[in-house]
């Protein structure tokens, strides 16, 4: 096929060899412009001419230098000579078709090179069809390519494809389901309702129950659901989202309901304790108590102590408690640590006495794991795949361990404990002979510790000359690579409470004797908010991504919010306030007394006022109402609740559970 495409292009070029020489006696070319160039018949097939080969210019400039440039002389050409009369100067003044006449013969490209090109096709299409081979990648691979189009033809095709409505996205044809539906996993909200405009098609993938489904569990709704556990994700998600804003406006405007967890006269508060729905609390009668808040009739409220506690006249104070979602644990005066399930409660499952008196008490937030402390002596403990507990790590310290948090995230095959002693921190993993240090400054003491799933923050006191140096910092460590990740503050004051395990992700909030909550941004080391909150100190603080609620030792509750600095509401009782904890519609707050011998506390006491002014109450806000909304009030505000709360401590007398709902004043 290639040597008969070159042999027609010789014949072609002979026939226009033979033309040009014929006419070549018939026409004389000039050199210089002629007067006869002005004849209107001539100078009208010119412009034609020059019109035509108009296009050919550049493509002809393009193309290699001819033999008169080079110096010689083609045979089309008339040299300079004795008898010629001719000189070099007459060929460049000639008519543009002579020179594509010219380029032609020389093999240049032509203006039919395209048509040639075309029958080529043509002719190997009519012989692959004869022969019956015919490959797609070998056409692909062979097809000339073709001559480009002009911006207006492109302009009107792209307008023909955008109006062609009729046809079906391509991934409904080309693509598996599943496949297109792993495409529109990553759109949002808004950008799935846009995707359902589009056509039937993409309406169908768009209000698939996966995608809504799993755009619920990702923004943190029903996270222990399964696709079938309701008929219209879309629809789930829309009432969650609005619910949110309701609790959120609820936050905002102090609307609610609120709960007084009462117990017994005679009964000090020592230690509260919270972890979703479940609320333990220990008093020094040696009781300990769980309510849950999701069902007030449950029967594991009331828990029993082990018999060697509970044959000890006096008993011993509740000294701490721990609970999460499995386990509830409290630790007595005595050094006896008993444990029990929140779901059956009665007996304890698990108990164990130390020689001392317990100094720290933590439980691991997401797994049965529980650690102590009594002096330098610490003891971790896990339940195994049979759910029996036992001692897998013992450790002694060169100080007195005064605090102890449980690293969460770890599980309870490999739980990590951080051990605050004196000015030293130190890591204790069960898999290693001894404990880690982690931070150690001689003459700083660690005044408080938190930890994250990643991070271990602590407050560090700065004496003498390392007071000029900024005074009172907080050290966050890494526990990845064990080394300092960032260190903020810069306080006159001890810090008394960090909480890094449920702030929002780089963030971390604190409390200061300088009666400041601080919010510090982690990534950049700089601080987010400082708000003056309490006076006499700030003994509690929790935070998320846009409200502060802290406790303080006046026993004022204030709720903050974070992006404007201001005070939400405030609520107000007698005794320092020791526990705050909320989630998105309920929270718990603590006030414990510093002295748990107040006189009156017994009920053969003659004076009961001053019990009445020691009285301690668990109050439990609940802001997850939308129809029959209530305002939430504190004690006292006005006359009506003045006799209310005195009804309440009448009842708190006999030991009744109340639910108190206050009404808003008009």
């Amino acid at each position: 096929m290639r040597n008969m495409a070159e042999d027609e292009l010789a014949a072609f070029r002979e026939r226009w060899k033979k033309e040009l020489t014929s006419k070549k006696g018939e026409q004389r070319l000039v050199c210089a412009p002629s007067p006869s160039w002005d004849v209107p018949g001539q100078s009208g097939q010119r412009d034609l001419k020059n019109r035509y080969f108009e296009d050919l210019k550049n493509l002809n400039k393009a193309c290699t230098p001819s033999k008169q440039e080079e110096g010689g002389c083609t045979e089309d050409e008339v040299c300079v000579g004795e008898g010629g009369g001719k000189s070099a100067a007459e060929s460049e003044d000639q008519p543009e078709y002579v020179s594509i006449a010219r380029s032609l013969l020389d093999g240049r490209t032509s203006p039919l090179l395209g048509r040639i090109q075309e029958e080529r096709t043509r002719r190997k299409r009519q012989y692959d069809n004869r022969t019956g081979v015919c490959s797609a990648s070998l056409q692909q691979q062979q097809q000339p390519q073709r001559k480009a189009k002009k911006d207006e033809e492109l302009v009107d095709q792209l307008i023909q494809d955008l109006n062609e409505v009729n046809d079906i996205p391509f991934f409904d044809i080309e693509l598996p389901y599943e496949l297109a539906l792993k495409i529109f996993q990553y759109l949002n909200c808004t950008e799935l309702g846009r995707c359902a405009q589009v056509s039937r098609a993409w309406r169908v993938l768009a209000e698939d129950g996966v995608l809504w489904f799993r755009m619920c569990t990702r923004e943190g709704y029903h996270q222990d659901a399964s696709v079938s556990d309701s008929p219209c994700w879309k629809s789930t998600l829309r009432d969650c989202r609005n619910l949110a804003k309701t609790v959120c406006s609820n936050w905002k405007n102090r609307v609610g309901s609120i709960s007084q967890l009462q117990f017994e006269l005679g009964k000090v508060l020592c230690d509260v304790s919270s972890c979703d729905n479940f609320v333990l609390a220990g008093y020094t009668s040696g009781d300990v108590r769980l309510w849950d808040t999701l069902h007030w009739d449950s029967a594991a409220s009331y828990l029993k102590p082990n018999s060697l506690s509970a044959n000890t006249d006096p008993r011993p104070h509740v000294s701490h408690v721990q609970v999460n979602s499995t386990v509830a644990a409290a630790a007595y005066e005595d050094g006896c640590v008993d444990l029990w399930s929140t779901e059956t409660g009665g007996e304890p499952i698990y108990h164990y006495q130390s020689p001392g008196r317990i100094q720290a008490l933590a439980l691991s937030p997401d797994s049965p794991v529980l650690g102590s402390a009594a002096g330098p002596d610490v003891r971790l403990n896990r339940a195994d795949d049979h759910g029996y507990w036992r001692t897998v790590c013992q450790a002694q310290l060169p100080n007195t361990v005064e605090s102890l948090v449980l690293v969460p995230g770890r599980g309870q095959q490999c739980p990590l404990v951080a051990l605050a002693a004196a000015e030293t921190v130190h890591l204790l993993d069960p898999r290693d002979d001894e404990p880690r240090t982690l931070h150690s400054v001689y003459g700083h003491p660690v005044t408080c510790l938190d930890a994250s799933d990643s991070h271990v923050a602590l407050g560090v006191k700065s004496t003498g000359w390392a007071m000029h140096d900024g005074g009172n910092k907080i050290h966050v460590y890494s526990l990845e690579t064990g080394k300092p990740a960032v260190c903020v503050g810069n306080s006159p004051g001890d810090f008394t409470c960090i909480n890094l395990r449920d702030s929002p992700p780089h963030l971390l909030v604190c409390g200061n004797k300088d009666r400041r909550v601080r919010v510090f941004d982690l990534r950049a080391g700089s601080s987010v908010a400082s708000l003056y909150a309490h006076h006499l100190g700030v003994t509690s603080v929790q935070a998320d991504d846009w409200k502060i609620v802290s406790g303080g030792g006046e026993g004022l509750v204030c709720v903050w919010e974070m992006r404007m600095g201001a005070k939400l509401w405030e609520m107000h009782n007698r005794h320092p306030v020791r526990h705050v904890r909320f989630n998105t519609s309920t929270l718990v707050t603590a006030n414990i007394p510093d002295d748990k011998s107040p006189r009156g506390a017994c009920i053969t006491d003659d004076d009961l006022t001053a019990h009445r002014r020691s009285l301690i109450l668990l109050p439990h806000f609940s802001f997850n109402l939308d129809l029959f909304s209530t305002s939430i009030s504190h004690f006292p505000q006005s006359p009506n609740s003045q006799r209310m709360s005195s009804s309440l401590y009448h009842r708190f007398y006999k030991g009744k559970f109340n639910l108190v709902t206050f009404l808003k004043e008009s």
